[in-house]
C-alpha cells in the first residue's frame, strides 16, 4: 500500500508516520513540480494536509482506498465526490486540542504584554516598556466551544478570566461588545466566513484583543486592516493564503502577532494523529470500520 502526502507543510509528521508503517507500505511526498491530478495514479491512500482534493483528484487516483486528513478539517476535501466513487474520508479530531488551546493562549498573552513592541524596546536598549495588561478579570468570548474552544476555556478560567461562548443562533452584536478578547476556533464553512467583518470589528470593545486559530477566511481582511488603529492587538497563526507574505504590511504593524499555522505542531499532538492514521490503515486492509469516518 502506498500512501502520498499531499501538504505543503508539517512536513515533520510524515517522518514520525514513516516510522511506524508496517512492512509492505511506504509513504511519499508530493512533487510539487507536478499538478497534483498527475502524481496520484500510483497511490492507495491520500494524506491531504492543506492542499485540495478535488473531483479531478479523486477521479485520477485509480486505486485509491481512503483519504486519511492527518487533522481535523475536511474543508478543502471534495466529499461528494469521495462519496459517489466509494471511498472513505476520515479525519483526525480530538488530536490537536491541548497544542491550539496552548498556542491560542500564548497569543493572548502575547497580545496582552505587547510583545512586538517589547522586542523593539529591548533592541532599543529601553527598560519597562512597553506597558501592558493583564488578562485576569477579563471576559473572553470563544468562539467555537468545541475541543479547542473549550480546552481553551478551561484555561483562561485558570487564570482568572470569564468566559462567554457564541451559540449558533446568539446575539453576534452582543457578544462582540461584551468581549475584551475573542478567539475564534470554529469551521470555515458558510455561516462563518467572513464572520469578522466590518460590523463585527466595529461592535467590538476599542482594544479589544483578536486572536485566529481557526482558518484565515473566518476574518474579512480589508475590514481587519480598516479596523486595526482601534483594536488593542490581533494574533494570526491561520492566514488567508498559506504560506502568507512575511513581507505584507499587516504583518509589520507592531498591533499584530503572525504566527505559520504551528497551533496544532507539537510532539505530542503528532504523536496522536500518527496513532490515528496508522490505526486506519490496518483497518482498511482488514477491511474493518474506520476511525472518525466522515465520509
Amino acid at each position: 500500500m502506498k500512501l502520498l502526502f499531499c501538504g505543503s507543510g508539517w512536513l515533520p509528521i510524515v517522518d514520525r508516520i514513516a516510522a511506524r508503517l508496517p512492512t509492505g507500505m511506504s509513504i511519499a511526498m508530493w512533487d510539487r513540480r507536478l499538478p497534483l491530478v498527475d502524481a496520484v495514479a500510483g497511490y492507495d491512500v491520500l494524506l491531504p494536509s492543506n492542499a485540495p482534493i478535488t473531483a479531478d483528484v479523486i477521479a485520477a487516483a485509480a486505486r485509491l482506498r481512503l483519504i486519511q486528513q492527518p487533522a481535523a478539517g475536511t474543508d478543502r476535501i471534495d466529499r461528494a465526490a469521495a462519496s459517489a466513487r466509494g471511498v472513505p474520508v476520515c479525519n483526525a479530531p480530538g488530536t490537536n486540542q491541548v497544542a491550539v488551546a496552548e498556542l491560542a493562549l500564548l497569543l493572548l498573552l502575547s497580545l496582552a504584554r505587547r510583545m512586538p513592541l517589547a522586542a523593539r524596546a529591548f533592541a532599543a536598549r529601553e527598560v519597562g516598556t512597553p506597558l501592558g495588561f493583564e488578562l485576569a478579570g477579563k471576559t473572553l468570548g470563544i468562539v467555537g466551544m468545541g475541543r479547542t474552544g473549550s480546552a481553551l476555556a478551561d484555561r483562561a478560567r485558570a487564570l482568572g478570566m470569564t468566559v462567554l461562548g457564541l451559540a449558533r443562533d446568539g446575539d453576534r452584536a452582543r457578544f462582540w461588545a461584551a468581549c475584551d478578547a475573542i478567539s475564534l476556533h470554529c469551521p470555515l464553512d458558510a455561516s462563518t466566513r467572513g464572520m469578522i467583518d466590518d460590523a463585527a470589528l466595529a461592535a467590538m470593545k476599542p482594544g479589544a484583543l483578536l486572536v485566529n486559530v481557526s482558518r484565515g477566511g473566518v476574518i474579512d481582511r480589508a475590514a481587519l486592516v480598516r479596523a486595526l488603529p482601534r483594536l488593542g492587538g490581533v494574533g494570526l497563526d491561520v492566514h488567508w493564503d498559506e504560506p502568507p507574505d512575511p513581507a505584507d504590511p499587516l504583518y509589520g504593524d507592531p498591533k499584530v502577532i503572525a504566527l505559520p499555522h504551528v497551533a496544532g505542531s507539537t510532539e505530542e499532538a503528532f504523536a496522536r494523529i500518527v496513532d490515528v492514521v496508522i490505526d486506519n490503515l490496518g483497518r482498511v486492509t482488514r477491511g474493518e470500520p474506520l476511525l472518525h469516518r466522515v465520509v
